[in-house]
């Protein structure tokens, strides 16, 4: 489902950080290039924002991600990750980024969504509805098919996940995880790194 896609197009990018750092993370035991996603989704358009929704811990392991962020002209909007009693974790922004996205539409031609999370057909559907063109990026396998269909254009990040990807198991990030081997557990930070 190719799109063409002008250098005159004004690009609004919104990034699921967190969607994004648990597929690469489950999918290769690696990082995202963000910089590398950002270079892809905008595609010689002129970008007038590229926000990404991040969570932060009560650590401060973050703060380097978020001014590598920021070094890359991509904001972020941050979120208190929720503990509740007995142990349960909730950090989403999906109700925020959705927000801003229908915001930004009316000023933009297209908008990328960095997330395979199927909770964002709805908004596709509207944008597109809206007139908006609407652009997935994200980790194919770990991608809701709804949200692939519903997309004017995918990439699939898996399709050349060296691209984007940092510190892939093995230095191999094509082989992606091997079946039929248990791995040992790897100690992993709440929030994603940008290195």
């Amino acid at each position: 489902m190719a799109i063409i896609k002008q250098k005159e197009q004004r690009v609004a990018m919104f990034i699921d950080a967190q969607n994004l750092y648990h597929s690469a993370r489950n999918l290769y035991g690696a990082k995202v290039n963000f910089g590398a996603v950002l270079k892809e989704a905008v595609a010689g358009r002129h970008l007038v924002r590229a926000i990404a929704y991040v969570i932060t811990t009560e650590g401060e392991e973050e703060k380097s991600f978020f001014e590598a962020l920021n070094n890359l002209g991509i904001e972020t909007k941050t979120k208190d990750l929720q503990i509740f009693f007995g142990g349960a974790k909730k950090a989403d922004w999906d109700v925020g980024l959705a927000v801003d996205a229908i915001r930004l539409a009316g000023k933009v031609d297209a908008v990328v969504l960095a997330s395979g999370d199927g909770d964002f057909v709805p908004l596709v559907e509207y944008l597109k509805f809206m007139g908006t063109q609407v652009e997935v990026i994200t980790f194919g396998r770990s991608a809701s098919g709804r949200l692939r269909e519903a997309a004017d254009d995918f990439i699939d990040m898996c399709d050349d996940q060296r691209k984007y990807l940092l510190g892939a198991r093995g230095g191999n990030a094509s082989a992606g995880p091997r079946r039929g081997r248990k791995q040992a557990p790897r100690k992993q930070k709440e929030a994603p790194s940008a290195e």
